[in-house]
């Protein structure tokens, strides 16, 4: 049974990718926000203290206004009355149930007061306040806001102590407050609404970005030339950025397509005369009886990296040619019982190891090219037996499921660490030196992927480390 492992890495991978700090939309995101936050906030403050401005301001004018007429009015009352009556009279006419005023020649000592300082229970903590300033200001007194002020007062060149104004602003400092809130709360829900727009907007300006990078991300070596880039509605940059990033693709296109024409130019070059050498190498062996050891030693060696290099060069022929699509398929209809039964005898002449067939009843058949399918087999099964010791067995299966063939090379060998598993079907990549006894060129499992995938097939690799491994291909069923 297989097991399922979650990397936590992975799902956390979004999230990381959402508050990456060095995504350009995540800057701009943050940049533009913060600016329209600051302008914002600037704004709403600016409006805040400019309304409480206009709010003191009338009520300010309102307290000048008093304080400059009482002199005047206790000098009118005080023609017929005492000044200090004169001074309770001004105090009567001026005070409203708002307005509140009294004198003060000491702490304790009160001239004249509105009458209202007497009924109200605010009237004892304002009589009690002390330090009032010259110009108004406003004093929380027990949850009411009143605009205070204390001036000198001199009439008729008498000194009557300081007369104390009180304004009650409660209810406009109320409402201020409450417009100030609401200004808030307006403000920081147009400022997340703004971003959201802003992350919105953002995000779908950079979708050019996006699909540039998911269209180069999928362009492999042999698809250079067939990368087009159109980006419609995207930005003028966006646009060049992608038209140069085409025209890259092409010169790149260009060069992998000289180098592919001149590596099958040298291998087909080259392995026509080593072909001729190692012909010339191994007649030489066969009829120099009179050889001396050392010498065939020699021509062994020399006709073994011979044939290795001209297997090399075919390899990279082949390659060429799938490269550039010049190697033609020829599917028909091939029945694997027969066929799998004719490669394994093939296999079995170029060596004294067991090579077991397991096939199933049923007859089973696939529409593939039958001299590729070949290569393929004897590729893989050539592979195993390099890969594994002398004295353990090779098996090839033949199974059905799913409507698919499915083809099994399996083997007792050393096996492929986990970590190379991956990479065994990329061209001259060779498992650890130190594992390989066999020299090969490490091109072959890379044809074999190749010739497969272009019959319509798939393949995989199964492996444990020292107990071997097991390679499986899998094409379409057909009707025989």
């Amino acid at each position: 049974m297989e097991k399922l492992f979650i990397n936590s890495s992975a799902i956390s991978k979004p999230v990381r990718k959402f508050l990456d700090t060095a995504s350009l939309k995540v800057r701009l995101t943050v940049g533009i926000a913060a600016v329209t936050a600051l302008g914002l906030g600037t704004l709403a403050v600016g409006t805040s203290m400019r309304m409480q401005q206009i709010l003191i301001s009338t009520h300010k004018e309102n307290m000048k206004y008093v304080a400059e007429r009482f002199p005047q009015d206790v000098a009118i009352y005080s023609e017929m009355i005492p000044l200090e009556k004169g001074a309770q009279r001004a105090i009567d006419s001026l005070s409203t149930p708002d307005r509140l005023i009294w004198i003060k020649k000491s702490d304790t000592n009160i001239v004249a007061q509105s009458k209202a300082l007497e009924q109200q229970n605010i009237g004892k903590t304002l009589l009690s306040v002390k330090d009032v300033p010259l110009i108004p200001q406003i004093e929380n007194i027990n949850g009411s806001y009143w605009l205070m002020c204390a001036i000198h007062l001199k009439v008729k060149n008498q000194n009557l102590g300081k007369l104390y104004l009180a304004h009650n602003i409660t209810q406009d400092q109320t409402t201020f407050l409450h417009l100030i809130r609401s200004l808030a709360i307006a403000t920081i829900i147009l400022i997340t609404v703004m971003t959201t727009i802003i992350a919105v907007y953002i995000h779908r300006s950079m979708q050019p970005l996006k699909r540039i990078s998911r269209l180069t991300s999928s362009i492999s070596a042999d698809k250079l030339d067939q990368a087009h880039i159109n980006l419609d509605r995207a930005p003028t940059e966006v646009k060049e950025l992608a038209e140069t990033l085409e025209e890259m693709l092409i010169r790149l296109s260009e060069a992998w397509e000289h180098q592919r024409q001149l590596l099958s130019n040298v291998s087909h070059e080259l392995r026509t005369p080593l072909t001729i050498i190692s012909g010339y190498i191994q007649s030489t062996l066969r009829r120099g009886s009179n050889l001396t050891e050392i010498q065939t030693e020699a021509l062994t060696t020399a006709a073994s990296e011979a044939g290795r290099t001209v297997q090399l060069l075919q390899d990279l022929l082949d390659l060429a040619r799938l490269d550039s699509n010049r190697m033609q398929f020829e599917p028909e209809n091939v029945l694997l019982n027969d066929l799998l039964e004719e490669v394994v005898e093939m296999a079995k002449q170029y060596g004294e190891r067991e090579i077991n067939l397991a096939l199933i009843p049923d007859l089973v058949a696939i529409k593939a090219d039958n001299h590729r399918l070949k290569q393929v087999l004897l590729n893989l099964i050539d592979n195993a037996l390099k890969y594994s010791e002398p004295d353990t067995p090779i098996t090839v299966k033949l199974a059905s499921s799913n409507n698919r063939a499915i083809i099994q090379v399996c083997d007792r060998g050393v096996g492929i660490p986990l970590q190379q598993q991956g990479r065994i079907f990329e061209r001259f990549f060779r498992v650890d030196e130190s594992r390989n006894r066999t020299g090969g060129t490490g091109l072959g499992l890379s044809i074999v992927k190749t010739l497969t995938e272009g019959m319509g097939g798939t393949i995989s690799v199964r492996s444990e480390f020292d107990r071997g491994s097991t390679f499986t291909l899998s094409f379409p069923r057909s009707n025989f």
